[in-house]
């Protein structure tokens, strides 16, 4: 059985993919990897700490959800001897927004609560919002501490893996909500100039895909798995 093997948003603590779980229904493995809560760590620091917890001994698909997409692109592109395809999510290869990227260097001086959960909710679930998924939002981010958030936005804004692309040999599907309103289609357009034989599968969602399309993320995921089974056993 192929182990998937899942980069966390954000927040880093691996707690909102339980309708993910639900929807694969042990079909295969998902292996939901967290970061430090307690740490400021940056991308280099926390691709590190993933290398250390990547299967070794079976076949995985990596998963980069939204931030942690430069991390899994990272990874793929030193060609792990296990990695059998990657799927990128919401996600980027650079800074999404460039003319933001001074803004790195006001970071340690802004507000300890980056934005209100009203904000975060906005961007984040859009219409699909549930009182269930903003309590769970706000229960992640609590268990975060500000210096972590800030260390990971500050990556996001310094962020630039696109020369690693080409270096990635393993199949590539790209999972694109349509209505998201944090990451721009540019993000996309960005890798897929340097991946063209990458997959895309859009739906009608918002930044938060694995959490409020499930059902038919995991359909698609079962679908590049059976390729990747199939191109393993030829």
């Amino acid at each position: 059985m192929t182990t998937i093997v899942l980069l966390p948003g954000m927040d880093g603590t691996g707690t909102l993919y339980e309708p993910l779980h639900k929807a694969l229904n042990g079909r295969c493995k998902l292996l939901v990897l967290t970061y430090p809560p307690d740490q400021a760590l940056g991308y280099a620091e926390l691709e590190i700490l993933v290398q250390t917890q990547l299967p070794q001994d079976e076949d995985y698909i990596l998963l980069g959800e939204s931030f942690s997409g430069p991390i899994a692109i990272s990874i793929a592109a030193t060609k792990p001897v296990r990695l059998k395809a990657l799927i990128l999510c919401v996600t980027f290869a650079c800074n999404p927004y460039p003319w933001m990227a001074g803004f790195r260097f006001v970071l340690p001086y802004l507000p300890t609560r980056l934005a209100p959960l009203r904000v975060l909710s906005h961007m984040l679930l859009g219409r699909f919002s549930s009182k269930e998924l903003c309590m769970q939002l706000a229960d992640a981010l609590a268990g975060v501490r500000p210096a972590s958030l800030k260390a990971r936005l500050h990556s996001v804004l310094s962020c630039d893996v696109r020369e690693k692309l080409q270096g990635i040999k393993v199949p590539v599907l790209y999972l694109q909500a349509n209505r998201d309103r944090l990451i721009p289609v540019s993000a996309h357009a960005d890798i897929k100039t340097q991946l063209h034989e990458m997959e895309i599968c859009r739906y009608d969602a918002p930044h938060f895909l694995l959490q409020t399309k499930a059902d038919a993320v995991a359909k698609d995921v079962q679908q590049l798995m059976s390729k990747v089974e199939v191109d393993r056993e030829s």
